[in-house]
């Protein structure tokens, strides 16, 4: 509307400069300038609604990454205009109460996500795609066919990846390496076609179709996790040994065996499978049995793992096996008194072991004014007998002779023999005259162990 000043060319110019931008915007098209919204200098909850209306409709009809771009940059100004915006707060006091500001950022946060929806698909997801292919099939204990299977789904898939991109040709795959080789090859290939999302979008959503294939076909190659139980032995070679099948049941028949044959790895075969107390405590029986001849670097350390939760019959082993490498973790116990069971376990695998590095733990276990039960106190003097180090003929020699308990200094009489020094015989042989049966008993003997070893005259 005029107010009789404007001059009469103005008007006409301003009619001209409309019709203009009408002309250069075609029926329902504007240039990017006339499109772009503007965040408006007054924002209230209507106007970055509106605002957000244009946004969104922007969004619809981006076709590149820049477009994309742009509608973030968009976005970024509606956040910033939405924090310096004077808005009403919500009534804290009611659920149900308008909270505007909070409904104008889950739409801000809506428009974000579609933002990257749009986006892509990118080279990037390709190789992701391939890498993570590739960890499946290093990390999955395939079958014989289920590795077949993996072959076939690779080979399909770097077929398809060739019409894509340049990728080298592969040779026969003889085992999972060389298929992870391959894949690493079509990923290296992807990287280096330098493909656009915009300009290559058709191929990089072709080379995410043959990675859906990969995934798929290694979804479906046989893994053992997919056999059952008997399947999974039967295949590994666990019940060869019987040649039939008549005994109950086969499994534990197959198992006596394999620890006569000195099969250490079905052995380990069976307790890993076999998840039932019965054969877990055949198993175990079995190693035992075995002692030194059932060491192996696998059976300790599975044994050793046992051990680190307590477990007395896998310490009992260790020592029949005379594993040294379990020393420190059955160190560790000794001084546990609020489980003697697991100490006098402990104390003879420590013995048997002969570790020299349990002499003063276990010597310490010998002071009746310590913790350590009158039960227990003998098992600690016969493992350091079993150890044989002179470092224990002092304390082993106090005990028999301040020890209340009887069995304690028998026990220490013992082991002073099995030290078998002159020293630790002559500070048993004087025991010859006591009271107790069980302590003169081994001072006869050691003092016999003195006669046979004086020279002849």
């Amino acid at each position: 509307m005029s107010n009789g000043d404007d001059d009469p060319a103005d008007a006409s110019e301003g009619a001209d400069a409309a019709d203009d931008a009408e002309e250069a915007g075609g029926a329902g098209e504007s240039t990017d300038a006339a499109a772009a919204p503007t965040l408006p200098d007054e924002v209230t909850e209507d106007s970055l609604n509106e605002y957000l209306d244009e946004i969104a409709g922007r969004l619809d009809g981006a076709e590149t990454e820049a477009d994309l771009d742009d509608v973030e940059a968009l976005l970024d100004d509606a956040e910033a205009g939405l924090d310096e915006a004077d808005l009403p707060e919500p009534d804290e006091d009611d659920d149900d109460a308008d909270d505007p500001r909070g409904d104008l950022e889950d739409r801000i946060a809506e428009l974000r996500d579609g933002v990257e929806e749009a986006r892509g698909p990118y080279a990037e997801d390709v190789i992701d795609a391939i890498e993570a292919a590739a960890s499946t099939l290093e990390d999955t204990e395939w079958t014989a066919d289920g590795r077949d299977d993996a072959a076939d789904a690779v080979d399909v898939f770097v077929e398809a990846a060739s019409e894509s991109v340049s990728v080298d040709s592969f040779p026969d795959h003889e085992g999972i390496d060389d298929l992870v080789e391959a894949l690493d090859a079509v990923a290296e290939a992807v990287a280096d076609a330098g493909l656009d999302p915009d300009d290559d979008a058709e191929t990089i959503a072709a080379l995410l179709d043959a990675t859906d294939g990969l995934e798929a076909g290694l979804d479906d190659a046989e893994e053992w996790d997919d056999l059952e139980t008997h399947e999974q032995l039967r295949a590994q070679g666990y019940y060869d040994v019987l040649g039939h099948y008549k005994d109950y049941p086969v499994e534990w028949a197959a198992l006596k065996e394999h620890e006569k044959r000195g099969n250490v790895d079905m052995i380990l075969l069976a307790l890993d499978s076999l998840q039932s107390d019965f054969m877990e405590r055949h198993c175990l029986e079995a190693f035992e049995r075995m002692g030194k001849r059932g060491k192996t670097e696998a059976s300790v350390e599975e044994l050793l793992g046992r051990a680190e939760k307590r477990d007395q019959p896998s310490v009992r082993i260790l020592g029949k096996m005379a594993a040294d490498e379990a020393t420190e973790t059955l160190v560790e116990y000794v001084s546990e008194d609020s489980n003697p069971q697991l100490q006098k376990v402990v104390f003879k695998a420590l013995g048997e072991i002969g570790a020299t590095e349990a002499v003063q733990p276990l010597a310490n276990q010998l002071d009746p004014e310590g913790d350590t039960e009158d039960l227990v106190r003998p098992h600690a003097a016969r493992a350091l007998g079993l150890i044989g180090d002179t470092r224990a003929i002092d304390p082993l020699a106090d005990a028999l002779a301040d020890d209340a308990s009887d069995d304690v200094r028998a026990a220490a009489g013992w082991a002073l023999r099995q030290i078998g020094t002159r020293e630790a015989l002559e500070a048993v042989a004087e025991y010859g005259d006591e009271h107790s049966f069980i302590v003169s008993t081994e001072a006869e003997k050691a003092e016999r162990a003195l006669d046979e070893a004086a020279p002849t005259a």
